[in-house]
């Protein structure tokens, strides 16, 4: 089992990090921290195989946190989810090793493939580790190398034609951080899609179980749609 701390100043979204991790066959998340001192003290407290870390942080960023660890011979895993998507942070992050880099908003196949690629990354190198000489041939630090990337296509898979991935995960963004239900109108003019587009997806998001549709009356007579984010349950 892999343990996970989430790490995410915002107390929902932990939470929704939280049980998308949950959702995913060999993790467990086993302490949230919402603040990098609060994160710090949990790696030093308790053995954690993979951080899932923000990077807005009350007292000090997500990758001095990860610095500080490393400073002090911390080599717990680090997975960057954050909507600082600017490119010295990326930068920056990969330099101090993070493994996996998700802009939010996301979805739950975006965190569940990078979390599918993480377990194949560790199955992958307590083989080679296995091996008897404790020294990876080129094939071997290949295979290390490119367990990372086995499963990031995933997601892609199953949508319908003429759906993206980008596109989805920029849709549900919008409906996870919104306070109340939003027509397709307001989905677009927060996402910078077209009307058509934003209810094609909609639709489709809806029938999957990712959203909960409502039905709004107005003077009209006709009902407007309105879409709910469905967390995980």
């Amino acid at each position: 089992m892999i343990d996970v701390l989430v790490v995410d100043d915002d107390f929902r979204v932990a939470e929704i990090n939280a049980r998308y991790v949950a959702k995913v066959p060999g993790f467990r998340v086993v302490a949230r921290a919402h603040d990098a001192a609060q994160a710090f003290a949990t790696v030093q407290r308790e053995r954690i195989d993979l951080v899932l870390l923000d990077h807005y942080l009350p007292d000090e960023t997500g990758l001095a946190l990860v610095q500080h660890m490393r400073q002090l011979g911390h080599r717990t895993d680090v997975i960057m989810i954050t909507a600082a998507g600017d490119v010295a942070t990326v930068q920056d992050a990969m330099r101090l090793g993070a493994l996996h880099y998700l802009v939010k908003p996301f979805t739950f196949s975006a965190l569940r493939s990078r979390l599918e690629a993480y377990a194949a990354l560790r199955r992958t190198v307590d083989r080679v580790g296995g091996s008897g000489s404790g020294i990876a041939v080129q094939e071997q630090v290949d295979r290390i190398f490119g367990a990372l990337r086995t499963t990031t296509a995933a997601p892609a898979q199953g949508l319908p034609s003429g759906h993206s991935l980008p596109t989805t995960d920029l849709i549900c963004g919008v409906l996870h951080r919104a306070a109340q239900p939003l027509s397709a109108y307001e989905v677009a003019a927060e996402t910078g899609l077209s009307r058509s587009t934003a209810q094609r997806y909609l639709r489709h998001l809806e029938q999957a179980g990712r959203l909960r549709l409502t039905l709004r009356y107005g003077d009209t007579g006709r009902p407007e749609h309105r879409y709910a984010w469905v967390a995980p349950g």
